[in-house]
């Protein structure tokens, strides 16, 4: 792994990923103050020179938290939803996505979001690493979900089209989770899930 233009050793590589650890707790607190350099310095212990050693910049921190709560989270959809019938392969997925959107590195990447600017121009020009990092995680899950359904025949459009459906629709859910509410969203899981199985198989 190389860092900056240098080559990193096992310390070093040992202490960025602390180094990340800590960035990804500090913004799961939600804690909108959280999303700033120095505050994720001091939380490691070191100094803004310690991780801009590590990151180069403030771009190239917020860049390398989202890289590694993608390598912790793999190859899902296609990872976990690979046998099984439709209905099962669906329910798996929905229902993992719930748990893990309520995950510390979950937490963490809508407290990032938040703070950065929604204009996908403005976004690329302040923080370029971070909105390719970003940009490269749609066409990553569009193809993990192809891979999850190939064998059963589903259309591959409609399954391009569940493809953006779920993320939004589980974030919808998990806030509802998260501010509270009166709705039993178990209820609304399993709507999902046979809304997507009764879509696909038609």
């Amino acid at each position: 792994m190389a860092i900056g233009g240098r080559r990193a050793n096992k310390r070093g590589i040992q202490s960025r990923e602390s180094m990340l650890e800590t960035a990804i707790a500090t913004l799961a607190t939600g804690d909108p103050a959280a999303v700033s350099g120095n505050r994720i310095a001091r939380d490691i212990g070191a100094t803004w020179g310690v991780v801009k050693y590590q990151f180069g910049d403030i771009d190239g921190l917020w860049a390398a938290v989202l890289r590694h709560t993608a390598d912790k989270r793999g190859d899902l959809p296609a990872g976990i939803a690979r046998e099984g019938t439709l209905r099962e392969r669906v329910g798996t997925l929905i229902h993992a996505m719930a748990a893990g959107l309520r995950e510390p590195e979950s937490l963490a990447i809508e407290t990032l979001r938040a703070a950065l600017p929604r204009d996908h121009a403005e976004l690329e020009r302040e923080f370029p690493r971070t909105a390719a990092e970003l940009a490269s995680w749609k066409p990553h899950w569009d193809k993990a979900c192809q891979r999850a359904f190939a064998d059963l025949d589903c259309d591959p459009v409609k399954v391009r089209k569940v493809a953006a459906l779920i993320p939004a629709a589980m974030r919808g859910i998990t806030s509802e989770r998260t501010l509270g509410t009166y709705g039993d969203l178990d209820d609304a899981l399993e709507a999902l899930v046979e809304g997507i199985v009764a879509y696909l198989e038609n």
